[in-house]
């Protein structure tokens, strides 16, 4: 097996069975810190910022982990039938299964809302995990996703995805679209932060691109006032757009990990 062949882990039972792909180098240095990768909507673990945090991590000794969530890459589902609860679940699974000693969480967009998420389940549910966690650093956090979702559809899509089910949200990044069902909304309110705030007890780090139109720079500010404690900090990039994967944006993101680490 290359080190680009994927790792799978089954996740789920039943119906709900299905099969995480993930790719995973081990830390070089005795001790060193490993990052976890949370993509981005529709996005991959082979995508523009998560093949530049592999090549930098294994170039610093740091260990480095990422997976496809459901529906996405070479893992088995599909996108369509997919939940934010199915997202944590696996996310959750590679942790435990893939990652050992200390880990800090770097979540782009919808991976961050998942980032978030996670530290909040392991605290609650397994303080011993979550103390593996020293820190999360966040890129265009998309916190509570579906109401972020929600609160930029059109006139119209609202009442046709409680008509129909769906909608078909038109992307830049993605010629079909993406499809946001009603069961996605539904169970994205199982998970939102503004009505459930916690305190993540370690730093967490943000890069906001001030030009971003996917997730509001107002938005990704406002996340300091939805967790509790003082940790959150932001570096905007005036420039910025949502994607920040433009080499002087790494450059960024790259000083924020080794704050953390």
């Amino acid at each position: 097996m290359s080190a680009n062949d994927p790792q799978f882990i089954t996740v789920g039972g039943g119906a709900s069975e299905r099969k995480i792909a993930y790719l995973t180098q081990p830390p070089a240095r005795e001790g060193a810190a490993g990052l976890l990768w949370l993509t981005g909507l529709k996005s991959d673990m082979v995508s523009t910022k998560a093949e530049a945090l592999s090549a930098w991590t294994a170039e610093r000794g740091l260990g480095f982990t990422r997976f496809d969530y459901s529906g996405h890459g070479r893992s088995e589902g599909l996108f369509e039938e997919a939940t934010l609860s199915d997202w944590l679940e696996e996310a959750a699974a590679v942790f435990r299964e893939a990652t050992t000693g200390l880990q800090i969480l770097v979540g782009s967009s919808t991976g961050a809302h998942v980032a978030l998420l996670l530290l909040r389940h392991l605290l609650e549910t397994a303080p011993e995990d979550a103390a593996r966690i020293r820190g999360l650093v966040l890129i265009a956090p998309a916190w509570d996703l579906t109401e972020l979702m929600l609160s930029q559809l059109p006139e119209g899509a609202q009442t046709e995805i409680e008509e129909k089910g769906f909608w078909i949200r038109p992307s830049a990044y993605d010629p079909a679209g993406y499809i946001i069902t009603r069961q996605f909304i539904e169970d994205g309110r199982r998970h939102l932060l503004k009505d459930a705030s916690f305190d993540p007890d370690r730093p967490v780090l943000v890069l906001q691109g001030a030009l971003d139109r996917d997730v509001p720079i107002e938005h990704a500010r406002t996340l300091r006032n939805v967790l509790a404690g003082d940790w959150v900090r932001i570096t905007e990039v005036p420039d910025g757009e949502h994607r920040l994967s433009r080499p002087e944006d790494l450059e960024k993101l790259y000083a924020l990990i080794e704050e953390v680490a």
